[in-house]
């Protein structure tokens, strides 16, 4: 069936060659930093569509966000729009995994400073004392333990730990991945039961009602003194002011951290922009990186991959896969 395509390339666009050359001359592709007048597609890429954008089309009957994970904005603006599916892409699994694992590596370690230490010439953190945490045969929590999820278990069960997820439906089975035999898995409801006995606890869950402040100063207490915590999911998901005290007072170990609180609204504002409204960058226990974990430019191959594939499925008049759903907010 023929299926006509507009990318807005205002945001995130794809290599739009790249993808043509993946596609049957079956799906028409359009593309501009606007929807054409008038429109006719069925199916618009973009993270960030308006009102205006979705009505253009009589047409429209999907939307895939060119990413992992639509925006929250896409997804309530969508809800207006019950004939409309919603669509994300998760071409940064193995990058933002790795991330992770780089992150926890990082904190756990106390690399950061070592690092800088040795780049003037002091050697005494070698002689001194370290609170670096051995990773072997401790417990590594994965809070959303999906795909990004299970590729982090995984690899840390590969590293000796033991694993636990959590995920919302921890008594269904994936349908399109097979859950390791190691891994404990767990409802949220569970999670506070689980914290004490979290050594490393990771975040890459998404940001919903559910999640929103789901790790705040009376969770982040429950963890051992000398939990790492990472975040390659969203920021919000733990207390921006409890997660600072915590690190600031040592009643955690460390972190690392890929996701922020505040970004740069602006093209110019990119060469200084805080972070957080708490001084994060102050704390020799916090390793920061600046929401890199999947947005690399050698994954950018993977994406238009995975977009085609979502596109022949449309052309192919099978169902789009990656559906998000717009009650739950993934």
């Amino acid at each position: 069936m023929s299926v006509k395509v507009h990318i807005l390339t205002r945001i995130s666009h794809p290599n739009i060659d790249a993808l043509r050359s993946l596609l049957p001359s079956t799906v028409e592709i359009t593309e501009g930093e606007d929807v054409p007048n008038p429109s006719d597609f069925h199916i618009l890429i973009a993270g960030f569509p308006t009102r205006a954008q979705i009505e253009a089309s009589p047409n429209l009957s999907a939307v895939i966000a060119p990413f992992a994970g639509a925006p929250k904005e896409a997804i309530e603006l969508l809800r207006d729009y019950p004939q409309v599916s919603l669509h994300s892409i998760h071409y940064n699994v193995a990058p933002t995994a790795e991330m992770a694992i780089g992150l926890m590596l990082a904190a756990a370690k106390f690399m950061i400073p070592m690092d800088r230490d040795l780049r003037r010439h002091d050697w005494r953190a070698r002689y001194d004392q370290t609170p670096a945490l051995i990773l072997h045969g401790r417990t590594a929590t994965v809070l959303g333990y999906g795909r990004i999820g299970q590729r982090i278990g995984r690899i840390c069960h590969a590293l000796g730990m033991d694993v636990i997820g959590i995920r919302r439906h921890a008594a269904t089975p994936d349908p399109e991945r097979t859950l390791d035999e190691f891994v404990e898995l767990h409802p949220p409801a569970d999670l506070r039961d689980l914290l004490p006995r979290s050594h490393v606890l990771f975040v890459a869950a998404p940001l919903t009602q559910e999640t929103e402040g789901m790790i705040g100063a009376d969770e982040l207490s429950l963890l051992p003194r000398e939990a790492v915590v990472v975040n390659v999911g969203r920021a919000r998901v733990i207390d921006e002011g409890a997660l600072y005290e915590a690190l600031r007072d040592r009643t955690i170990l460390a972190a690392g951290l890929d996701v922020w609180y505040h970004y740069p609204l602006r093209d110019e504002d990119r060469g200084y922009a805080a972070p957080s409204r708490f001084p994060f960058h102050e704390l020799d226990n916090v390793v920061m990186s600046p929401h890199r974990g999947g947005w690399i430019t050698a994954a950018e191959e993977t994406r238009v991959v995975e977009l085609a594939n979502l596109l022949r499925a449309a052309a192919e008049g099978r169902p789009i896969s990656s559906q998000v759903d717009k009650e739950l907010g993934y």
